[in-house]
């Protein structure tokens, strides 16, 4: 793990190439060297900031293929299989979220299917897209749009949820029939581990210089503003698009607070309902009942699977109830410019953008246990209107954390144009942590 330096020469004799801004703090620092197998690290707030380049295309591309072809093959087996008194039925990804549109729930349907196959499938034909032509030599139209897509697609594909979803819905199911776990979990379990390993060997600087020519741009002596896409730093009186991608320069997150506080708002509105409804209506010959988030919990803890109850319960009431805790703290915080503990309201923020989509995993119980219990009159599940407000809590939450801007907590701790100039930053740093001893210019790196 290396940390990257602090600038303390003269700005204006490095190019714009030589300079990159943190995401999450802001400070201006410069590019150093890197042996293979490290990742350079902001040296204020410890975010990652590039790795080192393997100049070889062939690995992303041999691991993002395999990868889509273990999906499309999952989509055409079954994930589980359930017999219960002579009937036999099975549910597949594509078919599950198609189950719910036809109980009346078309919302939380389109969300599944968003976050199960849509997003997944478009990620890694993007990677191809993007890939294999670069590896050929030869350019395709739209290239700079896919990979920026691809970028801010990343948070929302959602299939390890998935599979602890399923996981917890055989747990359900092991009283009251035999289940049988299907190709396509297998091929699933694959597919995530070939997902994250194509996601490690993509170096994002890599691709875009390879995507775009590098501007002939200097750094000149005034403040540089930071392309929330590719990290290319323009000069902040060039403001206007990216000379490197195209995309639109903002110097901060454009009304990162406000935006925020209305998503956030809508979340907490919401979260009531989400556990006071029921998620899940299961109906047999026995009578109707009506399951919350918790009886959910409080039935896997009684079942003797306190793992999962545990897992379960962390991440569907926990996770939603401190996330907006979180995002209220850092908002008032960057309200009030507060220079309290900036490092560790940064790692807060970091936290919560992290273990967010992991709420999702209720959302999919249902809609595994609604996709294979349908065998009226014997028995059958449904969706309850818990399960839309639940949902809408969950993404309403991750849409507020990737709309706040964590730079804005540094922000307080120097003048408004510090941030992006050397001086600043390291007066930020000295502020912050009086008894630490940046590295001089030259001094590269910090194990």
């Amino acid at each position: 793990m290396m940390s990257a330096d602090c600038l303390s020469n003269q700005r204006q004799q490095l190019s714009s190439s030589e300079l990159l801004s943190c995401p999450e703090c802001g400070l201006l620092q410069r590019r150093v060297a890197l042996g293979r197998g490290q990742v350079a690290h902001c040296g204020r707030c410890g975010g990652e900031l590039y790795g080192v380049p393997s100049g070889n295309l062939d690995r992303p591309l041999a691991l993002a293929s395999a990868a889509l072809i273990l999906f499309v093959l999952a989509n055409c087996f079954p994930v589980l299989g359930l017999d219960v008194k002579g009937r036999h039925a099975e549910a597949a990804l594509l078919e599950a979220a198609l189950q719910l549109r036809t109980s009346g729930m078309s919302l939380i349907a389109g969300l599944v299917l968003f976050t199960t196959v849509v997003i997944p499938a478009m990620e890694l034909s993007g990677v191809l897209y993007v890939l294999a032509p670069l590896k050929l030599g030869v350019r395709l139209p739209g290239q700079l749009t896919v990979y920026k897509l691809i970028h801010r697609l990343e948070p929302w594909g959602m299939i390890e949820v998935f599979l602890l979803g399923v996981m917890v819905a055989l747990v359900k199911l092991a009283h009251m029939a035999v289940i049988t776990p299907g190709w396509a979990l297998w091929l699933l379990g694959a597919f995530v581990v070939l997902s994250a390993a194509t996601s490690a060997s993509l170096h994002p600087d890599e691709i875009w210089s390879r995507l775009a020519d590098r501007p002939q741009a200097d750094a000149g002596s005034g403040p540089l503003c930071r392309c929330h896409d590719c990290g290319w730093l323009a000069p902040e009186g060039d403001r206007g698009l990216c000379p490197r991608c195209g995309s639109e320069l903002h110097r901060r997150k454009p009304d990162s607070i406000a935006r925020s506080w209305a998503l956030l708002i809508a979340a907490a509105l919401l979260y009531i309902p989400a556990n006071l409804l029921p998620v899940m209506v299961t109906t047999s010959l026995g009578g109707t009942q009506a399951d919350t988030i918790l009886s959910g919990v409080v039935y896997l803890w009684v079942s003797g699977s306190w793992p999962l109850a545990l897992v379960v319960f962390f991440a569907s009431v926990m996770v939603p109830m401190l996330k907006l805790v979180s995002l209220v703290l850092l908002l008032i915080s960057v309200q009030r410019r507060w220079q309290w503990r900036a490092l560790d309201r940064t790692r807060l923020y970091r936290i919560t953008e992290l273990v967010g989509r992991w709420s999702m995993v209720d959302i999919f119980v249902v809609t595994m246990l609604v996709a294979l219990v349908q065998l009226r009159p014997l028995a059958s599940v449904d969706a309850g209107p818990g399960a839309v407000a639940f949902g809408a809590v969950v993404v309403l939450t991750m849409l507020a954390a990737e709309a706040f801007d964590p730079r804005l907590i540094w922000d307080a701790l120097q003048p408004s144009d510090a941030t992006l100039s050397p001086e600043g930053g390291r007066a930020a740093m000295a502020a912050q942590f009086p008894h630490a001893s940046p590295a001089p210019a030259g001094n590269g790196v910090r194990s």
